[in-house]
């Protein structure tokens, strides 16, 4: 079987700021779930790590094998892959949350991609919309 594909995005509207965030769960190239939540606010990179939970959370509903978890956030995903220390208080947090998550799986494999990837783009769009309507 195919490796089971997530794509994560988060956003904030000032930092900290109204923030969102999105994930995609991609299979055979095709989309199996979408979602996206209102996080109150905080910061981007909160917004990202609240992706990754929250996809996280939800992938046990579909799978137990591997994962492959896509975001444009370098910096998140370099602290998940333990290239970058996790400085921040209110990130370290965050970060044994998803150490936590990815226990249950097989294996998960932290990728960085790019803004221009077009999975992440629809993500950073469920964001947007979702900013954009508590807006109005």
């Amino acid at each position: 079987m195919q490796d089971f594909s997530i794509y994560t995005d988060g956003a904030a509207r000032g930092n900290p700021g109204p923030a969102a965030a999105a994930f995609l769960f991609v299979h055979n190239e095709k989309i199996l779930h979408k979602r996206n939540f209102f996080l109150g606010n905080q910061t981007n990179n909160q917004a990202e790590y609240q992706a990754i939970i929250k996809a996280l959370e939800v992938a046990k509903g579909y799978t137990k094998e591997n994962i492959v978890l896509f975001s444009d956030s370098e910096l998140v995903i370099k602290q998940l892959k333990g290239e970058y220390n996790v400085n921040s208080p209110h990130l370290r947090t965050l970060y044994g949350e998803v150490i936590t998550q990815i226990k249950y799986f097989s294996s998960v494999k932290f990728t960085h991609a790019p803004r221009t990837n077009s999975w992440i783009k629809k993500a950073d769009k469920l964001c947007n919309e979702l900013l954009n309507q508590l807006e109005k």
